[in-house]
């Protein structure tokens, strides 16, 4: 079950140069996607073959019916899926710079998703709950260990990508969520915005203690994986023509979490993570290089030379 923010991409590719106020730019490629971390991890988590449900929340509008739509056909049950008529859907604006983006977002419906829409029923259809950006639904600070822990009490393993700060002020109550978290996923700049440090060691040192499996993702870095005492690092697979790197956090995520359900050691869901977030890499939007489980495969082992799935 994934729980989170739910908007539609418009993307922009092939830009020359940064939008000054006032002046005019063109883009030579644009697209209309999926969006939000939430979703394109749930999208791609089915496109993996796990049986993948959503909690959040659209407006009755063109781009709520386009995501429904999408996401149903990645094959994702959207049952629990809740409409506003009175609000609008979410929506990202991004420009997208090889691999750099800037994004403008406008949160819509997603503002009014809180822990009284999650029933305990429902959590109690999965078997894991996978949370995302924290900082885009207010309604859940303060509340997200109250999330977390109705989920352990219902037989769940947990997992949690805080994403991006808009507001940049990172205030995330983690003393009170760790406890109640299997896997906990930022990437290298948010681990230390949130620890307010400026060395990534210190960072995971600072937190690594309390934490069952903290993995930070580091874009063509790779990734590192901390559990049980040990830190292992693990190079990306790099991918040379890079069409576009949005959605590979969360594609690394849906990797990770595939391999974790399926009984996979900690360094096996790293290396599974670092290769689904490269695979993403190789078409637009986080989803489109996520087709199905045959297109996957082979792209692991045409571009990746992966073989062992």
């Amino acid at each position: 079950m994934v729980i989170g923010e739910l908007n539609v991409d418009l993307i922009l590719n092939q830009i020359l140069g940064f939008p000054q106020i006032g002046e005019e730019i063109i883009a030579d490629n644009m697209a209309l996607a999926l969006g939000s971390s939430s979703a394109i991890c749930a999208s791609n988590l089915s496109s993996l073959g796990l049986k993948v449900g959503f909690i959040g929340k659209l407006g009755n509008d063109l781009f709520g019916k386009f995501t429904i739509q999408e996401l149903q056909q990645k094959g994702v049950d959207t049952a629990l899926i809740i409409i506003e008529p009175n609000e609008k859907t979410g929506a990202t604006i991004a420009l997208n710079y090889k691999e750099q983006r800037s994004m403008i977002t406008y949160q819509g419906a997603m503002l009014n998703l809180g822990i009284e829409d999650i029933k305990t029923e429902n959590l109690k259809l999965a078997k894991h709950l996978h949370f995302s950006s924290y900082f885009l639904q207010p309604k859940f600070h303060d509340k997200l260990d109250g999330l977390f822990k109705m989920a352990k009490s219902a037989g769940l393993t947990t997992s949690l990508d805080i994403q991006w700060d808009p507001m940049d002020k990172w205030e995330i109550h983690l003393e009170k969520i760790l406890p109640f978290l299997d896997i906990f996923m930022p990437n290298e700049t948010e681990l230390l915005k949130i620890t307010g440090q400026t060395d990534l060691k210190q960072a995971i040192d600072l937190i690594k203690d309390k934490c069952n499996l903290l993995v930070v993702k580091r874009g063509n870095k790779g990734s590192i994986l901390s559990y049980g005492g040990k830190i292992i690092e693990k190079g990306a697979f790099i991918n040379a023509q890079v069409v576009d790197s949005i959605g590979a956090g969360d594609s690394f995520n849906a990797g990770f979490i595939s391999k974790y359900l399926s009984g996979g050691k900690p360094e096996e869901c790293q290396e599974f993570g670092n290769l689904t977030g490269a695979i993403s890499t190789t078409d637009s939007g986080g989803t489109a290089a996520f087709m199905d489980l045959g297109r996957i495969k082979r792209i692991a082992e045409e571009k990746f030379n992966y073989f062992n799935h």
